[in-house]
């Protein structure tokens, strides 16, 4: 066990149990517990957002993909960070107006119906669990190497923790998780990022000049088609990470923190420079690894080279520095799974128990009870579900789960706030066809299925040849809301859609 690396990680751990502490009286309301009271500035929920967005995949996965496959790796930093014009023009101003703690509130301002709510809420828990799993298996990479715990253990720490952060102290102690972990990860990639720079002597020629000899890749380093050597597989990466993040529920609660409109504009915009300037550097975490770490030595560490930006940090700054980074990987995992965990709890307790169980006539009292057991449950799943994966590169897992947010949110809510003939059964429709088309691709994928041993969680041929559905499953998703609608008898309510657009656009 790595003595400056434990201290490291039981600082953070004491930081954000002070923060969930304080955070806890002041959370005594549900308006507390979904949304910190809705009392976060532009900037702060900026750098929350940009804490919840830089998750294990971003900082973990795409170093690892990028050090072990070259130019295939940037493709999740530049969808990454394209998704939020998607965010920023179509979605996060109305959404804001409309919806009030989930996503399926924002739905329900036009359609008023259980069955949405319900599917909405649906999605909402397999999406968190889906993205929660990547994290999990970061922790549990992260972890084993530094303290030399057994994965199992590691994964089990991780997941006590998330626990405790949402059950106690909500929204309040997440978002500031968040922004304190957003800080020592900016902080921590520019300094990596920097030292390999000046390795490189300042030179992006020299740089990209030595890629093309330090792996086994050669030259074909800096050209596409090293990890999806299938034009449709690298297509459908880029949809699902461009299109799928204005529909993860984790970062679309976050724009109910703020107190109108032009708040959750700015806080996205300040995101959107932070998560800039961020994946940018991610191509020196990248290159580093490859160059000062090596292919091999990534590889005996992780097989899905998830801690290649750890062991750079020990190859450039020694064992202090290694200690230190990897501290901030693990407050990076803490902060993204408190948002998911809430995320999925908030929708259980908020959209399920309390208005299809208890048709709206649940207490603050009991919603809040719902919302902390829930939590328990989303954490006790994702944890089980995460000691399967543990072969799986983190930034693979998150693809997976931004696909499927393409494909079952997203349609819904661009023809909720922009078609006005799209109606209750298009809704329905639309959601069931993207969240079951995905997750059917995805089980028959290569990454589920392998002919060798090891490589994948089943043993077999891959019924589907693609590693990621987007491609098909997101058209899906709009396919079945557009003949859902077309063909149902059930009128849309136009009065309502008028409203809904002056709401949507009403800059208070």
């Amino acid at each position: 066990m790595h003595a400056t690396a434990f201290w490291l990680f039981l600082g953070i751990v004491a930081i954000t149990l002070i923060i969930t502490y304080y955070a806890a009286k002041k959370t005594n309301s549900t308006n507390e517990f979904y949304t910190a009271g809705g009392g976060l500035t532009g900037w702060q929920n900026g750098l929350a957002i940009a804490g919840d967005y830089m998750s294990a995949a971003s900082f973990l996965g795409i170093a690892g993909t990028i050090a072990l496959s070259g130019f295939d790796g940037f493709f999740y930093s530049i969808g990454f960070l394209v998704a939020y014009l998607v965010v920023l023009y179509l979605v996060a101003e109305p959404l804001r107006n409309l919806g009030k703690y989930t996503m399926a509130d924002m739905i329900a301002a036009r359609f008023d119906d259980k069955k949405v709510r319900g599917i909405a809420a649906l999605n909402t828990v397999t999406i968190s669990i889906f993205y929660m799993i990547a994290q999990l298996v970061g922790a549990g990479a992260l972890i084993k190497l530094l303290l030399g715990l057994s994965y199992t253990q590691s994964v089990l720490i991780v997941g006590a923790l998330m626990t405790v952060y949402v059950v106690f102290g909500g929204m309040r102690a997440t978002s500031w998780v968040q922004i304190i972990k957003a800080i020592f990860l900016m902080g921590g990639t520019l300094i990596i990022s920097l030292i390999v720079f000046a390795k490189f002597h300042f030179s992006i020629t020299e740089m990209f000049e030595s890629m093309k000899t330090a792996t086994p890749l050669k030259i074909s380093f800096l050209n596409p088609g090293n990890k999806y050597k299938i034009p449709l597989d690298t297509l459908s990466l880029n949809l699902a990470l461009v299109l799928g993040t204005a529909g993860l529920p984790h970062i679309l609660i976050r724009f109910f923190t703020v107190k109108d409109a032009i708040t959750a504009r700015s806080s996205v915009v300040y995101a959107t420079w932070l998560i800039g300037i961020f994946y940018v550097m991610t191509i020196f975490l990248g290159f580093g690894a490859a160059a000062f770490v090596g292919y091999d030595n990534i590889v005996a560490a992780d097989k899905g080279g998830n801690m290649a930006a750890p062991l750079l940090a020990r190859a450039l700054g020694g064992e202090f520095f290694f200690a230190f980074i990897s501290a901030v990987a693990f407050a990076t995992i803490l902060a993204v799974v408190t948002g998911l965990v809430l995320s999925a709890a908030s929708a259980f307790a908020h959209d399920f128990y309390s208005h299809i169980l208890r048709r709206g006539q649940a207490t603050e009292k009991e919603q809040m009870k719902v919302a902390r057991w829930a939590s328990v449950g989303v954490a006790v799943l994702s944890i089980l579900l995460s000691l399967l994966a543990s072969k799986l590169n983190v930034a693979f897992l998150v693809s997976v789960a931004f696909a499927i947010a393409a494909s079952a949110n997203l349609p819904v809510i661009l023809f909720t706030i922009y078609w006005k003939r799209f109606n209750t059964t298009g809704a329905v429709t639309g959601m069931l066809a993207g969240l079951i088309s995905a997750l059917i691709l995805v089980a028959m994928s290569p990454s589920v299925w392998n002919p060798v041993a090891g490589k994948a969680i089943l043993v077999g041929d891959p019924w589907f040849t693609l590693t990621n559905p987007g491609i098909i499953s997101i058209p899906l998703g709009f396919i079945g809301a557009i003949i859902g609608t077309l063909l149902s008898r059930k009128q849309a309510d136009r009065a309502k859609y008028d409203e809904i657009q002056v709401r949507s656009n009403m800059m208070l």
